[in-house]
């Protein structure tokens, strides 16, 4: 029998509060103190999750539990967000029904959480794949960047929602995520001017001056102390466990994710900047002739600043803070403001400004996770939206929000009856109408065109004359006096005039959670929420990129002298909008409750808890549930649970289930009011009747465990018995061997001993003899040696005699012969100098001839033939000297020899000039016309890259060989050299990258005189011709890749597909030769070569940026190129070595 765990299993408390017994508030507060005690967070009324923030991190959440609840059916294990998670995607998937998830609850109950984890389960248990996974991580990434612009630190939530979110994420006919749309609600704007004590602005502000380096805030003109801000409050500037540097990282990188460009980021922080100096200005009055004050800016730095960062003039901007100017028809009235007025004109800016930004940013979001096929597609919508609020101090913002969930409340009751009717109609269960509260009274009294609250709000502030709150106030005493759910202290009603709990300025509505109290000051100016036109004139005029968008009433051509939609006018529209769009989806809700207001683990506040249960309606809830059947369930598991209760139906029954249980219940003897039975479930009216089950069931297992205990413990222990005989058996087989085994070994070894002394004693007399033999052997070896050594000695005394008497003549007949050289020796030398003498003597005396005959002619010519023989022979030293040191022929050797004498200088220099120009002339004479060309090219190259293309180094020694495919002598290029009618100057195969997916495709690139021309490489096909004077410009990177851009004149014909990015080799030889030919085939300017690192591509009517960033080694070894988003390519080039 295969065990399947349920809902009803282990159980803390009550799993499903439809169950209770007795169901009144006080057992459904201690049902859910019980769970959150044992960290059971999660309970059901029916379909619908209450979930409970415990204020810490549990282990329920991890991929495991993912798994665990991945196709399982709802009530079949534990209640837990992802069971209904996965009911609401199966529903989408399988079923095709469009579905809807409500999170409601108030400030700090953990809706944003809730919502994150629907999604990561929904993005957990959907397909993979690289798309897929793209996709998943834009829908997932969009949460940091709204809760950045759209959150803040309030008293009761560190990270609160200020703002209503409703996203529609796209799944396509497998269950894969293809986009999604994101709506908002309701921007608490009036945050960005001021905030409550102990809370905070919106966070980004606190991140930009924490987490932007110091060159950022440079150009934002910002600084990172806080005080310095009049919007940012100081008393919680900083929060325990919020990294506000770390969460401006997180932002920067999930707006790069989501599809942001650098620019655009930039163009957001200067807005958020902006902001911020705007709420630096301050005002002064300054009297003017007719007696009127005239606002005047104090410190105009601040102003100076704000009007750089978003290119407005000062004097423009300062005028609209001082004017306002009224147009109706043809006339135009300017007046001036005082301080009060100058203040709530710049606050009213702020607000817009900020609030502007946000719906800017969610349009710019959607942009980029929209789905991008065409075809319908299935829908999941996660609504997080605020929760009903009852303050001390209730306005305007807290009304509209009530109204909200009035209508939410109001859906939930009719979809859940509808859901309710429709299972029974499907079943064929009798239906029976519920009594239950419709609020619908309440929506009307608040919404209606004519009589509603709102609609007399839109009316005060459109009458003209004196409009205060107070005679809004006026009005709806006037109006709806005689509404049972309205209460004013000046009600026709008498029995209000002696309450005084309803101060006069109040006025109080009876919704459905409760009495609210609400004061009427500033309801007026909220809903008017005005924007004078001189401001947003001035935002018009603005350089900045975004202001035009921002503030497009501002264009002076359409100038609109209609009045502004109010704030409650939209807020009902969107509203109704939203309502129309959940009536259409399939409902799943979670209702969140805080259970303290310190934000702690482990305390729960039954007051706290208990009004929450109020305002969420979660008894009405419990109450429709149970209007009919309490418990139904269909007969398969029904039957599989309480089968061991009947013994017809134990262990297997063989039948339909419905028989089964039918059965089942017959011989449980359950009364037959208590139960129905549908076409495919089983209702139980009772949850007494389920519980009495439940313990039988309990009973009958303990029983159950009881026998399978007693017959596991006789099959052990005969088990354990079969095992000790067999054992026996065995041992004592393995002893019998072992006996044996050692007698044998035993006689073995005796029979081993006897046999080596009878060899040994063998060995011995066999050994005796041989040595006996050996030792007589070597006697008559002994006695020969001795004689033979004799005789030798004999004859080598007789050889040395003979040898003495030979050696003693040759010595004497030496020292004879040698005596007579020396004498004959001494006679010649004796001889050899007389001669000498007599030739001595004979030449000094001719030498004193001579200079007596010559020395008059000597003395008068003597010095001047000394110097000319000298400088004579100084010369022939210098030359002869000059060709051993002569240096190489090459004509980069700058090598010369020292210059010997100063005499020689010009000379020397003039030798070197010589000889310069003769070895070039002789190495030019090598040259032949093509190897000219090449070193032109070379020339060329190095000219348009050197220094500035990090691939240019390895280029150099490179020879430029133009035609790389052999397109004349290829066979395979037949075709396409007959299609290229002029010579090809270049031909190379090179990647064509596309622009969907990055990757790129093989295509053959020909340059020609007037052309170049892109081919099919495996066809030959001509796919693209270009004139070269349609070239406008080449774009490169600085980095070692080999990607470039051929960017195409605009409207001519070769631009209609829009422009080459391509990838090749030899880049700095394409681009070298095409800069060459363009030039001398337009005979224009140089065509113009952009060197950068992220630059624009024409693909088609859109603009995609292509950037290079640095990789690492994970990267390989060469580039790759990555689609970010529709407007991005990520090119990833390795770093060098």
């Amino acid at each position: 029998m295969e065990v399947k765990t349920s809902l009803l299993d282990n159980m803390i408390g009550v799993g499903d509060m439809v169950l209770l017994e007795p169901l009144n508030e006080d057992s459904f507060i201690e049902n859910l103190r019980k769970r959150f005690d044992h960290n059971e967070i999660y309970t059901y009324i029916g379909s619908v999750v209450i979930s409970m923030n415990p204020y810490r991190t549990l282990s329920i959440f991890t991929p495991e539990k993912v798994e665990e609840y991945r196709n399982r059916n709802f009530y079949e294990l534990s209640p837990h967000i992802y069971a209904l998670a996965d009911e609401a995607y199966r529903s989408l998937r399988d079923q095709d029904k469009d579905q809807c998830i409500l999170i409601t609850g108030e400030s700090g109950a953990g809706k944003t959480e809730a919502s994150k984890l629907v999604m990561s389960y929904v993005a957990a248990v959907c397909g993979k794949g690289q798309e897929v996974n793209k996709v998943k991580e834009q829908l997932l990434q969009s949460n940091p960047v709204l809760e950045a612009f759209g959150n803040a630190k309030t008293v009761r939530n560190d990270n609160s929602s200020r703002f209503g979110k409703y996203m529609d994420i796209e799944f396509d006919f497998k269950g894969d995520p293809l986009g999604g749309v994101i709506s908002n609600y309701l921007l608490e704007k009036s945050r960005v001017c001021k905030q409550p004590r102990g809370e905070r602005n919106f966070h980004i502000f606190y991140q930009l001056l924490s987490g932007a380096s110091g060159d950022t805030l440079t150009k934002l003109k910002l600084d990172r102390d806080f005080s310095k801000y009049n919007y940012l409050s100081l008393d919680s500037a900083t929060v325990n466990g919020l990294d506000d540097a770390a969460s401006f990282r997180t932002v920067r990188n999930a707006m790069q994710i989501v599809g942001f460009m650098e620019d655009e980021v930039q163009l957001v922080l200067e807005l958020v900047a902006a902001v911020l100096k705007l709420g630096n200005i301050e005002f002064k009055p300054e009297s003017r002739v007719n007696g009127f004050d005239e606002s005047r800016v104090k410190d105009k730095n601040d102003l100076k600043e704000m009007c750089e960062l978003l290119g407005i003039e000062q004097s423009v901007l300062e005028r609209a803070f001082s004017y306002r100017t009224v147009e109706a028809k043809m006339e135009k009235v300017s007046t001036t403001l005082n301080v009060a007025q100058a203040y709530y004109a710049r606050d009213a800016l702020a607000k817009n400004l900020y609030s502007r930004l946000f719906s800017w940013l969610v349009t710019r979001i959607n942009e980029s996770i929209k789905a991008q096929a065409k075809t319908r597609h299935k829908v999941m919508g996660v609504l997080d939206i605020y929760g009903f609020e009852i303050f001390e101090d209730n306005s305007f913002e807290q009304f509209i929000i009530n109204y909200c969930n009035e209508k939410l409340q109001q859906i939930f009751i009719e979809l859940t009856l509808r859901e309710e009717q429709e299972e029974y109609v499907r079943e064929g269960i009798e239906w029976t109408n519920i009594e239950y509260f419709n609020n619908a009274i309440i929506c009307d009294l608040i919404e209606n065109n004519q009589n509603g609250i709102l609609a007399m709000l839109d009316e005060e502030c459109l009458r003209p004359g004196t409009v205060t709150d107070d005679t809004f106030l006026d009005k709806l005493n006037t109006i709806c006096a005689e509404h049972q759910h309205f209460e004013s202290r000046l009600s026709k009603n008498s029995k209000f005039l002696t309450d005084h709990s309803l101060p006069h300025s109040c006025f109080r509505i009876q919704h459905y959670a409760g009495k609210v109290l609400y004061r009427v000051e500033g309801f007026v100016d909220k809903n008017n929420d005005l924007l004078y036109r001189d401001l947003s004139q001035a935002m018009y005029k603005a350089t900045h990129s975004l202001m035009k968008q921002l503030f497009p009433e501002g264009n002076p051509a359409k100038v609109n002298l209609k009045r502004p939609l109010t704030a409650g006018f939209q807020f009902k529209a969107s509203v109704g909008g939203l309502m129309r769009n959940l009536q259409t989806k399939n409902p799943n809700y979670i209702r969140c409750i805080k259970p303290n207001d310190k934000k702690a683990a482990h305390i729960f506040t039954d007051s706290l808890v208990c009004h929450q249960v109020r305002y969420l309606g979660l008894m009405e809830n419990v109450r429709v549930r149970r209007a009919g059947y309490a418990f139904r369930q269909p007969y398969e598991p029904c039957l599989e649970r309480y089968k061991m209760l009947c013994k017809q139906t134990w262990p297997h029954w063989r039948g339909p289930a419905r028989d089964g249980v039918e059965v089942l219940l017959t011989d449980c003897s359950v009364p037959a009011e208590e139960f129905a039975y549908g076409r495919s479930k089983i209702f139980i009216r009772n949850p007494r009747t389920l519980f009495t089950l439940e313990e039988r069931r309990r009973a009958c297992l303990e029983d159950l465990a009881t026998l399978i205990q007693k017959i596991y413990r006789g099959w052990k222990c005969r088990t354990h018995f079969l095992l000790l005989k067999k054992s026996q058996v065995v041992v004592a087989a393995w002893y019998r061997r072992y006996a044996q085994q050692k007698k044998y070994e035993k006689i073995k070894s005796a029979t081993l001993v006897m046999q080596s002394f009878t060899r040994g004693w063998k060995a011995r007399k066999i050994l005796r003899q041989l040595k006996y033999e050996k030792r007589c052997k070597e006697a008559v070896t002994t006695i020969a040696a001795y004689w033979h050594g004799t005789q030798a000695r004999m004859e080598l005394r007789r050889l040395k005699t003979e040898a003495r008497n030979k050696h003693a003549v040759s010595v004497i007949w030496a020292y004879w012969q040698g005596t007579k050289a020396r004498r004959e020796l001494r006679c010649l030398k004796e001889e050899a100098r007389r001669k000498h003498a007599v030739a001595v003597i004979w030449a000094y005396w001719r030498g004193l001839q001579v200079r007596r005959e010559y020395r008059k002619f000597f003395r008068a010519n003597a010095g001047k033939k000394i110097y000319c023989f000298i400088i004579q022979r100084i010369m022939q030293k210098y030359f002869l000297g000059l060709k051993t040191t002569v240096p190489s022929m090459s004509p980069i050797d700058n090598t010369w020899s020292a210059q010997p004498y100063g005499f020689l200088e010009g000379a020397h220099t003039e030798l070197r000039r010589i000889f310069h120009l003769w070895r070039c002339k002789k190495h030019r004479g090598q040259f032949t016309e093509e190897k000219k060309a090449v070193y032109e090219e070379k020339l060329e190259a190095s000219e348009i890259f050197k220094n500035k293309k990090a691939l240019y180094p390895s280029s150099v020694s490179q020879p430029f060989k133009g035609d790389y495919l052999e397109i004349h002598k290829n066979p395979k290029y037949q075709k396409l050299n007959s299609a290229v009618e002029e010579k090809v100057l270049l031909a190379d195969v090179v990647n064509k990258i596309n622009r969907a997916n990055g990757k790129g495709s093989p295509r053959l690139f020909l340059l020609t005189k007037n052309n170049f021309v892109l081919a099919d490489q495996k066809t030959g096909q001509v796919k693209a011709s270009v004139p070269l004077p349609d070239l406008t410009s080449v774009s490169v990177s600085t980095q070692s890749d080999g990607f470039f851009a051929l960017k195409l004149k605009e409207g001519s014909a070769s631009a209609a597909k829009g422009d080459f990015l391509l990838n090749s080799e030899h880049l700095i030889e394409i681009i070298t030769k095409l800069h060459r030919t363009w030039t001398t085939a337009a005979d224009k300017d140089q065509i113009n070569i952009d060197i950068s690192d992220e630059f624009l591509v024409q693909f088609k009517q859109d603009k995609v940026c292509v950037k290079f960033i640095q990789g690492g080694p994970k990267n390989g070894t060469s580039a790759a190129c990555k689609r970010k988003n529709n407007r991005l390519l990520e090119v990833s080039v390795p770093s060098s070595p």
